[in-house]
């Protein structure tokens, strides 16, 4: 059956001497195995699509629980700016990670809009260290953790709020401030609002 399915290549490895196997993270069907035939090739098609950070729209003859074929892609977005910048990059690389990991624990598809919608953001130049904070404790929630987030998680003060700490479960206020970092107000704010809201 020829499927086109939104995703972004989490994974790639070489298989035999022109081709190789993608892993495809998606909302529809999560993470699924394509083999893209002559990839390697510097003539093909796929060479530039069956990569690692690939988003677009994947046409292929899909195969459930089994190895699908791609046949081309439709790039939805590039990711320019994270590509040119190793920070980002790197930044980039440990969220792919961190949600196909908890993905695979839950299997819930609104933590691939998460990842989109994060990285997107990232992409508009908007501070990559707050948006990855902000999807942590959204991804908190699929590993049964609750956050407390109407005041400090040590002393149960609500004023003077200056971080949050995933580790303890919620914000952190300056007089109870070890090595965290601090933020700002308005990320605080930010924070607040994401946590109850979709990354939109």
């Amino acid at each position: 059956m020829i499927k086109k399915i939104e995703g972004i290549v989490v994974s790639e490895t070489s298989y035999g001497e022109s081709s190789k196997i993608i892993n495809i993270f998606t909302k529809e069907h999560g993470i699924i195995g394509v083999m893209a035939k002559g990839a390697k090739s510097l003539k093909s098609k796929l060479r530039n699509y069956a990569c690692t950070f690939t988003y677009g729209y994947f046409h292929m003859y899909y195969k459930e629980g089994k190895l699908s074929t791609l046949i081309e892609c439709e790039l939805i977005n590039e990711f320019k700016e994270i590509k040119t910048d190793l920070i980002l990059l790197s930044y980039m690389t440990y969220l792919i990670e961190l949600t196909t990991q908890i993905y695979k624990q839950n299997n819930e598809s609104q933590i691939y809009d998460y990842l989109i919608s994060t990285l997107l953001k990232i992409n508009q130049d908007l501070d990559p260290l707050v948006l990855t904070n902000i999807l942590e404790v959204k991804l908190l929630d699929y590993l049964g953790v609750g956050l407390k987030l109407d005041g400090c998680v040590k002393c149960g003060n609500n004023k003077n709020i200056i971080t949050i700490n995933e580790k303890n479960g919620g914000f952190i206020c300056k007089n109870c401030l070890t090595k965290e970092v601090i933020y700002s107000e308005k990320v605080i704010q930010m924070i607040r609002l994401y946590y109850c809201n979709k990354i939109d």
